[in-house]
């Protein structure tokens, strides 16, 4: 397997743990900007590194849990139950892309247009 990609799996599987455990925390703690700036941070940084190694599904998907995470960032959500069951099945469907990448070295096709659709419902229905 090229080390680049390598790498890329562990550090985004390590970074996919960290946001799980902190999105349990942010519910429970809804008031703490640290550790909203942290996932945050993190799911950019996957994002980022995704359109930098070509992996257009990884990247459409992390994209859309960042708008979400951005707009309760920037205090337009409020955190609930409700973005965190979306941003965490974002986080599941990450891990089950990371999981066959890992396993054959290639982005599995696949069509995330559903759950895209999904969190990019959450943004857009504070709007309007």
């Amino acid at each position: 397997m090229d080390e680049l990609l390598t790498e890329f799996l562990t550090e985004t599987n390590e970074s996919l743990e960290v946001i799980d455990n902190e999105l349990v925390t942010l519910e429970k703690n809804p008031d703490s900007p640290d550790i909203l700036d942290n996932i945050f941070r993190l799911v950019h940084t996957i994002k980022g590194t995704c359109g930098f190694l070509g992996l257009p599904r990884l990247e459409s998907v992390a994209h859309s849990a960042e708008n979400v995470l951005g707009k309760v960032r920037d205090g337009i959500l409020p955190i609930s139950g409700d973005i965190v069951t979306i941003v965490l099945e974002a986080l599941d469907r990450l891990k089950s892309i990371m999981a066959e990448l890992e396993a054959t070295e290639a982005e599995p096709e696949g069509d995330d247009q559903e759950l895209i659709h999904r969190l990019d419902a959450v943004t857009v229905r504070f709007w309007s």
